[in-house]
């Protein structure tokens, strides 16, 4: 993958990692640049969380008639397939076998059906992609926020159309009851400027303006007390994390 290519080869790519469609030397291929490059690895963890989550947000749907039909065949296929072998089980030994055209009547009756059902299964996935592309925010700035083993702890990315950031904890870092994680910009030549404290669930939203987030180079989580400190105090505990903040450029 050419990694200057437009921004749609990226998602559908990091999509298609995540769904686990992406198989072979291009899945291989995709790891590699991931490793390589903090936005790739940044768009197959996004992508990794929105299907996670699909289970919780997708709406109930019958599956259509056709669907239930090309079951029933399957069903009745293996019926045949095995009614044919306890014949043979049960024929005398001298028997004649069965031609091989009848034999094979019910493996290819079958073979059939589940190519049918997995091609109704691909074009249905397929439309939930499609939509999944189209309703998808529009990240402009990700950062992967990293402990000081360089292990990924925190995914932050930044919406300029709904003007928040969303942030994603990867690692099992727990911080204790009376303690807060804060997250801060750190702007070059200036103060750490406070962008809000964390809750305790995995996945929250912040508001933020894009001008506060567009000059920032380096974002950072420090330990603070409960509900945090004033920005103008800057990190008062150890910084926990820390990564650069890219704009996507693909």
């Amino acid at each position: 993958m050419n990694i200057a290519s437009p921004a749609e080869r990226l998602e559908l790519l990091a999509a298609s990692y995540a769904l686990g469609t992406l198989r072979g030397g291009a899945r291989r291929r995709f790891e590699t640049l991931a490793r390589e490059h903090a936005t790739v690895r940044a768009a197959a963890l996004i992508w990794q969380g929105r299907f996670a989550s699909l289970t919780e947000l997708e709406a109930a749907a019958l599956p259509d008639a056709a669907v239930w039909t090309r079951i029933r065949n399957r069903i009745e296929a293996e019926k045949e397939a095995q009614a044919l072998a306890r014949q043979r089980q049960a024929a005398p030994a001298s028997a004649p076998a069965p031609r091989g055209w009848l034999r094979s009547l019910a493996l290819w009756r079958g073979a059939s059906a589940a190519g049918a059902l997995a091609t109704v299964l691909a074009v249905v996935v397929g439309v939930n992609l499609r939509d999944e592309l189209r309703n998808a925010p529009a990240v402009r700035y990700v950062a992967v926020l990293q402990n000081d083993q360089s292990a990924a702890s925190v995914l932050v990315t930044f919406d300029p159309k709904q003007q928040q950031l969303t942030l994603q904890r990867l690692g099992d870092y727990a911080e204790g009851a009376d303690k807060s994680l804060q997250l801060w910009a750190l702007p070059p030549g200036g103060a750490p400027r406070s962008l809000g404290v964390l809750d305790r669930s995995p996945a929250l939203r912040l508001a933020a303006a894009e001008s506060a987030v567009r000059a920032v180079p380096t974002l950072a989580i420090s330990l603070e007390p409960r509900g945090g400190v004033p920005s103008e105090r800057g990190p008062t505990g150890p910084v926990l994390f820390k990564g650069a903040l890219i704009e996507k450029t693909l």
